[in-house]
């Protein structure tokens, strides 16, 4: 089985009162870190031109395919049938991306054959932390 997925998607930086910009971002899934997706986008893209990731919910992606889906630093939206909106939310503004649903389905249905939804797991790291958090109660 693969422990990571890596594949390179066709995307566009949607900006206000320009034209859309191409862009190549690589979407990423590990297994060890079952419940997130990463999302690595190209140093030109960045304000300091040193690469830029942002890393969310698996369920988030599955979500934001069918509805409008997010309340925090990224949302997900369908833009018409063929379409997917990602909103990223930092401090200093705020990135939309647009990507064909298409990639993003095949993406997660390959992430799904690295760990499968629902047999997620958190690790031994996870169970340590909570019993030095719960020592004693």
């Amino acid at each position: 089985m693969r422990l990571t997925l890596e594949q390179p998607v066709r995307a566009r930086l949607v900006t206000p009162g320009s034209a859309q910009l191409p862009i190549r971002p690589t979407l990423r899934y590990l297994a060890a870190e079952p419940f997130a997706v990463h999302v690595d986008f190209p140093a030109h893209v960045s304000a300091d031109e040193g690469g830029v990731t942002w890393t969310f919910a698996r369920s988030l992606l599955e979500e934001g395919l069918d509805a409008a889906a997010g309340i925090g630093d990224v949302r997900i939206r369908p833009c018409g049938r063929s379409r997917t909106v990602v909103e990223f939310h930092a401090p200093h503004g705020m990135a939309a991306i647009r990507f064909g649903t298409a990639s993003l389905r095949r993406f997660l249905q390959r992430s799904y054959a690295v760990v499968e939804p629902g047999r997620e797991e958190l690790g031994p790291e996870l169970d340590h932390g909570l019993m030095s958090l719960l020592d004693g109660v």
